[in-house]
Parts: structure tokens; C-alpha cells; sequence
């Protein structure tokens, strides 16, 4: 009965009922029709291995060739294992979270579920079965994120753009570990999704050796500490803000942290073997190796190193667009002028390779250069 809905005009001449006119895709799978008064939605059928039948409401295609291929690849899914109950872009983006919870660290599981909360429960896109997602869904979605008007300038669009940027990231990694660990059976609801091109932050507030010292002497006593420390590693200040005193090994010259990018033994130099040798002192098992003198449980945050960051950098004379990560910045930027390789520093600073060269292929460049010209090739 292909003929009678394998056209738009076929399927409108069809008289509306509840049992759907079928097709038959391949032995033991079958696309349905099923006719309303105005319309009609499709449905997939699939023969189990124990005789009975498995349906599955596909919604609305527009050709039954789309409407085919979907019925195949959710009978396929099955046919490996996929699930067969129905898994929405809410429970992809839950089951991603405890996944980060488990194998990467609690600080990307809390960021992850910060922002699927606010981005994602509650709202339409969450309540759509995985199956059912469409490109169309997922580009509405980021464009809600970048609306514009008139007054809308254009480095307030690029930071929008940018966010929305690490917020589709997020959720194309939670799809993909549904898709990866059996839950839908295809990606082809935002496998085409890209990114909005160039809108990423621009490296600003490199502070240059003189700077450093300058905000060094300028800081007080703690937030020295915690300033030296992010020089010296180029980590993270909340992964520093979380390492222990017990995260420090002296006699193998390492410091443990932990952070967005799941845990990581970062190896130190003498001088920085030498500065937590002496953060350490008198500390044992889960006291901070750097003191926050402000806080009840001795331990930095954003809140309590915020306004005293600034001050110091005031105090020193530096520009406004000196931030606490420019600090990182400054670190990464020296260990590859020095002479250390890409793969290195993204191991220390625990970024991808990728990351390094996306943002400091230009010092990689200027290295090789001068190695290229010390060479005398005629």
C-alpha cells in the first residue's frame, strides 16, 4: 500500500482513521500513515525478536522517504540495544551531569547543571524527545540567546554570541553521550549545528615581567601567595583555592589540583617547589596551602579575592583589563616563549592542545622562527 502515502496529494485523498496506512521499509519494519481530519502523523513498527510488535510515534515529516529513514534508524537502534523508552533533552542533559559527576570533576558537573537549569529544564526544548529533536529546534534555541535591537552594540552581540557558543557545547556533549551510550540512535537532530564563528574573548591584560612585580609587591600577604601561586602554575585560581596541603609532593616536586577540566598532577619548578614548601608549613591533610585570611574556613573564592585583585592592580598602576586569569594568561604565554612545547603546557595548565594553539599560536610561531633562523642554510 506504498502507493497510497507515498505522495503529499496520495495522503490528503486518504479517508481519515485511527489504524495507519502502512508501508513496509524492510522485512519486519514498517512506516505508517496515520490520517486526521486535517493532516496526519507518521508511525514506526518494528517486529520484535519475540514476535511482538514495537511502535513508536514519529510526529510530522514532510516526504515518506524522511519519514523512512527515521523508522529505519530507530528500528536499527533497537536492533543494537538502544533504548526503547523515551529519553528527552532533559534526561540527556541530566544523565550528562552525572557522568561529569563521575569521571571528570564536580566543579564541570556543577557548571553543567547550572546551566542546563537555567537554559534548558522548564523550557520547551527540554521537554522534546531526543528522537524527535530537530535542527530547527536547536538553532531557535540559540538564537533566543543572541536577540538583538537597535541599541544592541556590537561587543555586547559578540559576548552573547560567545556564551551561546560555550552553552551549545554543553548541550551538544550531553547529546552526544545519550547518542554515544545508547539512549537515541541518531545525531541528526544537531549533528549540523555549528558555532558562530570568531566571537571568542580576546586574550587582553597580558601583564608584561615589570607588571608582575608590580602587582606582586601590591598585594597583601594572602592574596600574594594565591597571585604567585597562579604564576608559577598557570592553573586555575579556583583550582588552587580547592588544593589541599596534602595535594603538594615535595620530594616528587608535583601539586595535585582539580578543576573544570577533572584532575591533573601538575610537575613544578624549583621555585615553585620552594614557594609551596613554604605554603605548606605547619599545614597537614585538608587545610588550604594557600589561606584566604578573610574567609571562615580559610579558603579563596571569586567574592573574597575580587575586590582586593583590583585594589592591588590599582595600587600598581595596571589596566582596567587586568583580571585574575590574565594571570594565567601571563603564565601559559612565558612557559611557551620558554621554550616548553604545546602539549606540555596544555598537560600543566590542563587545556587541550587545541585551546594553546587557538589562542597562543602566534608566540608558537614567533619560537619557531627563531630556531628557524638560527639555522644557516646557505
Amino acid at each position: 500500500m506504498t502507493h497510497a502515502i507515498n505522495s503529499k496529494s496520495a495522503r490528503d485523498r486518504l479517508e481519515p482513521r485511527r489504524e495507519p496506512y502502512w508501508a513496509r521499509v524492510r522485512a519486519g519494519v514498517y512506516v505508517g500513515f496515520r490520517k486526521l481530519d486535517e493532516g496526519g502523523s507518521w508511525i514506526a513498527r518494528r517486529r520484535a525478536d519475540d514476535g511482538k510488535q514495537q511502535y513508536k510515534a514519529l510526529g510530522e515529516f514532510d516526504s515518506l522517504d524522511a519519514a523512512s529513514k527515521a523508522v529505519d534508524a530507530w528500528a536499527r537502534g533497537l536492533d543494537e540495544g538502544v533504548q526503547h523508552t523515551a529519553t528527552t533533552v532533559d534526561d540527556a542533559c541530566a544523565h550528562y551531569v552525572k557522568h561529569l559527576a563521575m569521571h571528570n570533576s564536580a566543579a564541570s558537573a556543577k557548571d553543567a547543571r547550572g546551566r542546563f537549569k537555567r537554559l534548558i529544564n522548564g523550557r520547551r526544548i527540554g521537554s522534546i524527545d531526543l528522537s524527535k529533536l530537530r535542527t530547527s529546534d536547536l538553532k531557535a534555541w540559540v538564537a533566543a540567546q543572541v536577540q538583538q535591537d537597535d541599541d544592541t552594540d556590537e561587543e555586547t552581540m559578540r559576548k552573547a554570541k560567545d556564551s551561546a557558543n560555550r552553552n551549545l557545547t554543553s548541550l551538544k556533549a550531553a547529546l552526544n553521550l545519550a547518542m554515544r551510550d545508547r539512549l537515541v540512535s541518531t545525531d541528526a537532530g544537531w549533528k549540523t549545528v555549528v558555532p558562530f564563528k570568531d566571537v571568542g574573548a580576546r586574550r587582553e591584560g597580558f601583564l608584561n615581567a615589570d607588571q608582575r612585580r608590580a602587582l606582586v609587591a601590591g598585594c597583601p600577604d594572602d592574596l600574594r601567595a594565591l597571585v604567585t601561586a597562579m604564576l608559577l602554575t598557570g592553573a586555575r585560581p579556583g583550582e588552587l583555592a580547592g588544593a589541599n596541603a596534602s595535594h603538594f609532593d615535595k620530594s616528587a616536586g608535583t601539586l595535585a589540583l582539580d578543576g573544570k577540566t577533572g584532575a591533573r598532577t601538575v610537575y613544578l619548578s624549583n621555585a615553585a617547589v620552594a614557594f609551596f614548601t613554604e605554603q605548606a608549613k605547619d599545614k597537614i591533610g585538608a587545610a588550604p596551602i594557600l589561606t584566604a585570611s578573610s574567609t571562615v574556613d580559610g579558603r579563596w573564592h571569586k567574592d573574597a579575592w575580587k575586590g582586593p585583585f583590583r585594589a592591588a592592580c590599582e595600587a600598581a598602576k595596571l589596566p582596567d583589563t587586568v583580571v585574575m586569569y590574565s594571570l594565567r594568561h601571563a603564565a601559559i604565554s612565558e612557559m611557551i616563549i620558554g621554550g616548553v612545547d604545546v602539549f606540555s603546557v596544555a598537560r600543566l595548565t590542563g587545556t587541550s592542545s587545541a585551546m594553546i594553539d587557538k589562542h597562543y599560536g602566534h608566540l608558537c610561531g614567533d619560537r619557531m622562527r627563531a630556531k628557524l633562523d638560527a639555522i644557516a642554510m646557505l
